[in-house]
């Protein structure tokens, strides 16, 4: 075998791939179209992209059409109010899009209704961070049609119309006054249908007491968690600076009331969002004003 021949064959394979996805990257720019290469983890410098997720049909025949964003850092977040770096159209400027961006991927965040004549048109959301302006185009394709149970479910799945199980409601107590870097009390109230049932944790098998069994390797030794029931998670859309929450993720919902505190660092208007979700994923969301008085 010639070694030497093939090991030259495959240094210029692997040459001719880099090549390949370098001037793929490349067209990608030149074209404006969202690039992403999953290999490479930036926690700063990235764009936040915005996304369309897809439209639905309402009973009156006006269709909303839904966005989400992905925020390509792993740490950097953005409060871009609405103007020319956070825009719709056709419209006005402002039309209730989020002004503040989470890191990752956050999904059907925010929706925009159209009249039942849209037709062709095309709802374009602009997003400029970094320096990059990114633009999501939302169109009435038959194949984007979605439903609001797909919502429900942050895109997990879409049970069939005669499921019984209905979402969690949720309203958030009313608020004391809020002062800058004070903590206060978020309490979400949340009531629900009873379905699906959580299910039961299972029970371990006894160890054997046998001389010479073989023992299976257990993957975790930490206790069982008990049964998971209605949980809320709290999330920041829109604001002048970053909101910090005592609880990042979810909370369980105790007597029907899930607490926790949040502080905001500046004076401005706030936007939070509540989502209650029961077990069966459904999950249904509430927003929160909030505005601080300067000092």
């Amino acid at each position: 075998m010639n070694t030497r021949g093939w090991t030259i064959g495959v240094v210029l394979a692997t040459a001719a791939f880099a090549a390949l996805l370098a001037s793929t990257a490349a067209a990608q720019i030149l074209a404006g179209l969202p690039t992403e290469i999953t290999a490479i983890r930036h926690n700063s410098g990235q764009p936040v992209i915005p996304y369309f997720e897809g439209w639905i049909r309402n009973a009156d025949g006006s269709f909303d059409m839904v966005f989400g964003y992905f925020n390509r850092n792993y740490v950097e977040e953005f409060a871009i109010p609405t103007g020319p770096d956070n825009s719709i159209e056709p419209g006005p400027v402002n039309q209730g899009q989020p002004t503040y961006f989470l890191p990752r991927r956050q999904r059907y965040v925010y929706r925009v209704r159209v009249p039942a004549n849209f037709g062709k048109q095309e709802l374009v959301w602009t997003i400029t961070s970094n320096g990059r302006a990114e633009k999501a185009y939302g169109t009435l394709i038959p194949e984007e049609e979605i439903t609001e149970r797909v919502v429900m479910t942050n895109g997990n799945y879409d049970p069939a119309p005669d499921d019984p199980n209905r979402p969690p409601e949720v309203a958030v107590a009313p608020l004391a006054r809020v002062n800058i870097g004070t903590p206060i009390t978020l309490m979400a109230k949340v009531t629900d249908d009873g379905l699906p049932k959580p299910r039961p944790v299972a029970q371990e098998p006894a160890p054997s007491t046998t001389t010479g069994s073989f023992i299976a390797q257990r993957n975790s030794s930490t206790a069982a968690r008990p049964p998971r029931g209605l949980t809320v998670t709290w999330l920041q859309y829109g604001g002048p600076a970053k909101v910090t929450f005592s609880h990042t993720g979810t909370i369980d919902v105790v007597n029907g009331q899930a607490v926790t505190t949040a502080v905001f660092p500046a004076p401005g208007i706030y936007t939070l969002v509540s989502t209650a979700a029961d077990p069966g994923r459904l999950s249904m969301k509430t927003m929160v004003t909030v505005e601080i008085p300067a000092k």
